[in-house]
Parts: structure tokens; C-alpha cells; sequence
């Protein structure tokens, strides 16, 4: 009897801003696999922290939020943004500021908070494939993944985009404090005693910056096409 080889995933790591969110969606697209921004899971959990007034180095708060956060994505069907609606409000827009990303990588330190999702995460494992978005696919939630890749940018490129992204939705952010908080998130998330940040072994290393999106995606592209 033959065993049935596992879904296959493709897992995209990196630090804010590196471009894995654009990348990963066309990446999907053109494969016609699932996709998870995994990252949009620990905003949304820090979102319902923030409703329920919640102090986020309370851990076992925390946690319980994680486990009991209502968090669903929703497909607009018209090409659109997809929303991510938290205890049935659409949380779309507040989990995208910089006070909210900050508020992720918090609770991402929190054990029992990457265990809480870590089911949840690897539930987007759908035939006939996934794209996996985050810090930790490829070396954790994904580890067996035949496909890992981590994206990386200088911290000044990373900032200049999410100021660009930001002001486009026009909220009100200066570039210098978008490096600042950038820099500070690197700091935490790559020294972080559960799941670092760090490319998975054998991930395919992309330096985006500078680099046209066109030309990031084939690369990617060709590592589940066998020409990576």
C-alpha cells in the first residue's frame, strides 16, 4: 500500500517589511495553493488583547485570549484585501499599524501563546498546496515543508515601505520611527528563546532590496518548480 505524500507547503520567513506578504500572495495565485499570513494571526490575537484591555506581559492572559479569540479570514471575492475579522469586528486595518505588529512580537515570545495557534496554523494545510507566511514556517510550524525560502531586506528599505504602505491607508507615521521599531522588532524576534527568527536549513536566502517584485517572485517560484 502506498502512503500518501503529505500536502506539499512552501514556507516564506523573514523579518517585517521583507516583502513576504506581496510575494506570498502572487506566489499562491500562481500556483493556485492556500496561503497563511501567520503573522495576521499573532496581530489579531494582540488586537483582542488590546479590546479586552488586556496587559500584554500578563502571559496567562494572553494565552487565554490566544485560546479563545473568534479569528476568521474572509475573501472579499473581488481581488481586494482579504479581512480579518476578531470576535466578529473587522480588524482589517488596526491590525496593519506599526502598535499592533509591535504588540505581535510580544506575545510571539509567549510559549503557551505559539502553542494556542500553533494547530490553528497548521489547519491552512489544504490540498493541493500552501503558501506559509511568517517568522517561523520553515524551522517550526512547517518543518517538514519541501519548500522554504526567507526573505530579507535592509532595515531602512523595510522602513521606507511600510511608511509608503501606511500612508497609503492614511494613517499618520514617520519614516524615523518606522526604522526605530523595525530595528527594535529585529532585535526581539531574532533573539527570542522560542522560534527565533532565522532562515530554516536549506531555505533559499532572497535579499529583496532593490529588487523589482517581478523578479523575487520567479525566484521563488522556480524553488517549487526545481529550478531554485
Amino acid at each position: 500500500m502506498h502512503k500518501t505524500a503529505p500536502i506539499p507547503v512552501l514556507a516564506i520567513d523573514g523579518p517585517s517589511g521583507s516583502g513576504k506578504g506581496t510575494i506570498s500572495r502572487a506566489v499562491a495565485d500562481a500556483l493556485g495553493w492556500h496561503m497563511l499570513d501567520s503573522g495576521a494571526l499573532y496581530r489579531a490575537v494582540g488586537y483582542a488583547a488590546g479590546q479586552a484591555d488586556v496587559d500584554l506581559s500578563d502571559a496567562e492572559a494572553v494565552t487565554r485570549i490566544a485560546q479563545t479569540a473568534k479569528i476568521s479570514f474572509r475573501d472579499p471575492g473581488d481581488g481586494g484585501e482579504t479581512r480579518v475579522i476578531v470576535n466578529g469586528l473587522d480588524a482589517t486595518d488596526e491590525i496593519r499599524t506599526e502598535t499592533c505588529g509591535a504588540a505581535a512580537s510580544a506575545i510571539a515570545a509567549i510559549p503557551d501563546v505559539r502553542a494556542a495557534l500553533m494547530d490553528k496554523q497548521r489547519s491552512f494545510r489544504r490540498a493541493p498546496g500552501l503558501v506559509a507566511d511568517g517568522r517561523d514556517m520553515g524551522t517550526v510550524v512547517f518543518a517538514d515543508a519541501p519548500y522554504k525560502v526567507f526573505l530579507t531586506a535592509s532595515a531602512e528599505e523595510r522602513a521606507r515601505r511600510r511608511y509608503k504602505q501606511l500612508k497609503e491607508k492614511g494613517l499618520n507615521v514617520t519614516l524615523s520611527s518606522l526604522l526605530r521599531e523595525i530595528e527594535a522588532r529585529d532585535e526581539r524576534d531574532a533573539n527570542r528563546k522560542v522560534a527565533p527568527l532565522r532562515p530554516a536549513a536549506g531555505a533559499l536566502i532572497v535579499d529583496t532590496t532593490g529588487i523589482p517584485v517581478s523578479d523575487v517572485i520567479a525566484r521563488v517560484l522556480a524553488v517549487v518548480h526545481g529550478a531554485g
